[in-house]
């Protein structure tokens, strides 16, 4: 592989304008085949089997409005006294009730129902099944509502399932302030404009491309709505990260007085290497999603996977062709003054390079007190995860939204005249098909009163039958908003306590369904798979370590260490969106549970990006310990050659993760907060305190390997720059005849001259 990226490299960086070219015709063939021939993204949120699942399938089998798409239309007196017992707000509500049913793809408005206090109207407006509709009816929906702003009769609002459907978050603000931090590191780091500009330039452009493709990818298998926005958010940290490792690396060769196309081979070769071996890793693991057996996870694993591939391709293919045309201008337009400029000759340029001061002494002093760094950080990240334990699985629903949103102010309006019940409503589905029973009213009023005897139903309507007679529906309305756990108990309870009883002694079936027994079964199915998934992958990490570093101890160490740090950022996520801790922060007003998925997906991203920083850290620490034989030295020694790699890296990461903070989703703020977490404790934490003092302690214990798993192994060399040809260098510089007689410096870490 590393000669194949080495002539790749150099071919890139030798014809650049070709190969941008065809990055570029690419580009717009994509953008072109999208437009033409892609799909919309999908935007169902269901799980195939479970029992939301089968109800929806029933009311749609039957042709039931039901099935279909529904919206809450809510009008208020603006004057707080009134309320609709006069003749003008009566007219009022007529009206809008009429405008309302004329919005296009409306097939229905309900009667409106008034509060027992008179000050609340409610309207239900039903479209037809979502696959009829688009995000152009919802915002045909918000007009309607901003048409009435002004009113001095009546205030009206809106919410419901179109906006959880159709309502996607405002894009843009965190990808920008996440480029805009990336670029302040990489000036900082490099302290060059051209270079700084480079990896940023090859980020967005693949970024841009992966999130052109997801139309296309969307014919191959459905992509959630969402996936593009999690999805820019991963792959913009590691396209930054990876095209970082690599210009390092391609500034290292040419300070050694290499040629811009052997430099740009070289590294392609070396930390290109690396990086396809971490963005191969990182795809393992996110299409691990599959597994969970629901279709939107899988898909977007799939959004994801294909953006990460992207950027590893951009980044071993068009990165190099920007290194050929910077040529050695790379360096040029500095903003301070560096150190070791290229002509400085190879020998010292590397190990100027390699091995920072400071980084050595932190290592040092890490080890000359292990066991107190060892004890004293496992206890913190235990604590930090101790909140897991009150983790609960769940959706935010329109209460968690900005006080200024419609849907939030229907919200509370609703919770505030009928009780937060009505802002989830149960549709119980009956299957009638198989009875034998003549008037199956009987049974359904019998099954109706059961229900609303429930502690926690607060009414019901009465039963709907189906046309012919196959289908029944029953509307129940809980006693807690959707997004509480009591809402959940609830539905558990009517399938498992209410339905049995009730219908002992008939042939009918009946299935609880709606937007709030969609998200349980969803919750349920992923604690149901969680712990296969993360064991899958797990063991799936241990296999890919062991063979690069032929140590079992080392990659159980790593999976372990891993492990706590996701526990970390999960135990971080309950205290803030769950305890509320510093919630206001995040510009939310009210706390809300986990998203089912978020950890699943987390896990996933978190657990493959930390194996890139595990790999860059131990491949330079086990090169020394082979070299050397010294454990504590070989550690010592890897941590002041790639510390500043690792926390430049992660600081990058970190802060494009933190921008998506800024979003008005709590999803997206979830998985912001998440991984910027998750990302922070593993690169200080975890791979710059515990890993050198655990490996410490375990002393040559670290690199134990049976004679019987050396002979099965194979031997993987994740640098490659042993299979490479003698270096090319310019013998138009000084350091040329100084590099062509010295002894080559060591490899070293891919991306460690940070």
């Amino acid at each position: 592989m590393s000669q194949l990226l080495y002539r790749l490299g150099r071919f890139a960086a030798r014809r650049p304008w070709r190969v941008i070219g065809v990055w570029f015709v690419t580009a717009a063939v994509v953008v072109l085949a999208s437009s033409s021939f892609g799909r919309e993204l999908d935007d169902s949120f269901t799980v195939p089997g479970v029992d939301s699942d089968i109800a929806l399938q029933l009311l749609s089998a039957a042709e039931s409005e039901q099935a279909g798409v529904t919206a809450q239309v809510v009008v208020a007196p603006v004057d707080a006294g009134a309320t609709f017992d006069s003749p003008e707000h009566i007219a009022a509500l007529a009206s809008v009730r009429a405008s309302a049913g004329e919005l296009p793809e409306v097939i229905g408005v309900s009667d409106p129902a008034i509060s027992s206090d008179g000050r609340v109207a409610l309207l239900v407006v039903q479209y037809p099944l979502r696959e009829a509709l688009d995000a152009g009816d919802l915002e045909l929906l918000e007009a309607f509502v901003v048409d009435n702003v002004g009113d001095p009769v009546v205030q009206v609002e809106a919410g419901g399932e179109m906006f959880a459907i159709f309502d996607e978050p405002e894009n843009g603000v965190g990808e920008l302030l996440g480029i805009v931090a990336a670029m302040v590191i990489l000036l900082l780091a490099f302290g060059s404009l051209i270079a700084m500009g480079l990896p940023i330039g090859m980020a967005i452009f693949g970024l841009a491309l992966g999130v052109s493709s997801m139309a296309l990818v969307t014919i191959v298998y459905e992509i959630p709505s969402f996936a593009p926005q999690i999805g820019a958010m991963i792959g913009l940290g590691v396209g930054i990260d990876y095209a970082l490792f690599l210009v390092t690396r391609h500034r290292e060769f040419l300070g050694a007085g290499m040629t811009v196309e052997e430099s740009a081979g070289r590294a392609v070769a070396t930390a290109g290497q690396a990086v396809v071996f971490a963005g191969g890793t990182v795809m393992i693991a996110i299409l691990g999603l599959a597994f969970s057996g629901i279709p939107m996870l899988t898909g977007a694993g799939i959004a994801i996977s294909v953006l990460v591939l992207i950027m590893v391709l951009a980044s071993i293919s068009l990165l190099p062709a920007f290194l050929g045309l910077a040529g050695t201008w790379i360096d040029r337009l500095g903003v301070h003054r560096r150190t070791g400029r290229r002509g400085d000759g190879p020998a010292g340029r590397e190990r100027r390079s390699m091995v920072s001061p400071g980084w050595q002494r932190w290592g040092t002093h890490v080890a000359n007190n292990a066991w107190q760094y060892a004890v004293g950080v496992t206890v913190l990240l235990l604590t930090l995860t101790a909140p897991v334990l009150d983790l609960q699985l769940g959706f935010p629903d329109d209460g968690t939204r900005a006080e200024s949103t419609t849907p939030r102010r229907a919200y509370d309006l609703v919770a505030d005249g009928f009780g937060p019940g009505v802002n989830g409503p149960l549709l119980i589905a009956v299957d009638l098909s198989g009875t034998d029973i003549s008037d199956p009213a009987v049974d359904l009023e019998m099954l109706a009163t059961a229900i609303a005897a429930d502690e926690g139903v607060a009414a019901t309507e009465a039963p709907f039958i189906s046309g012919d007679g196959g289908v029944a529906t029953i509307i129940a309305y809980p006693t807690t908003a959707p997004q509480d756990r009591a809402t959940a108990e609830t539905i558990e309870r009517l399938r498992s306590e209410v339905f049995p009883v009730a219908l002992a002694d008939s042939a009918a079936t009946a299935h609880v369904g709606g937007a709030s027994a969609t998200f349980a079964d969803v919750a349920e199915r992923v604690s149901d798979r969680l712990f296969v998934f993360i064991a899958g992958v797990v063991i799936l990490s241990l296999l890919l370590l062991t063979m690069v570093f032929r140590s079992p101890v080392v990659a159980l160490k790593a999976a372990l260490l891993n492990l706590l740090s996701i526990g970390a950022a999960y135990g971080v996520m309950v205290a803030v969106f769950q305890w509320g801790w510093g919630l206001s922060l995040l510009g939310l007003q009210d706390t809300v549970p986990i998203v089912s998925f978020v950890p699943m997906f987390m896990f996933a991203i978190v657990f493959g990006l930390s194996m890139d920083y595990e790999v860059f850290l131990l491949s330079r620490v086990r090169e020394q310990y082979l070299a050397t034989g010294d454990n504590d030295a070989s550690v010592i020694h890897g941590i002041a050659s790639t510390a500043r790699v690792i926390t430049s890296a992660a600081l990058i990461m970190i802060l494009v993760f933190a921008g998506f903070v800024l979003s008005d989703d709590p999803i997206t703020k979830m998985f912001g907060l998440g991984l910027a977490t998750a990302i922070f404790v593993d690169a200080t934490i975890v791979r710059i305190v515990l890993v050198p003092a655990t490996m410490k302690l375990m002393g040559d214990t670290n690199w134990w390997l049976p004679a019987w798993l050396d002979r099965l192994l194979p031997t993987i060399d994740i640098e490659g720059e042993t299979a490479l040809p003698a270096p090319e260098y310019d013998t138009t510089h000084p350091a040329s005849t100084a590099a062509a007689t010295s002894e080559p410096a060591p490899s070293g870490d891919p991306v460690a001259a940070r």
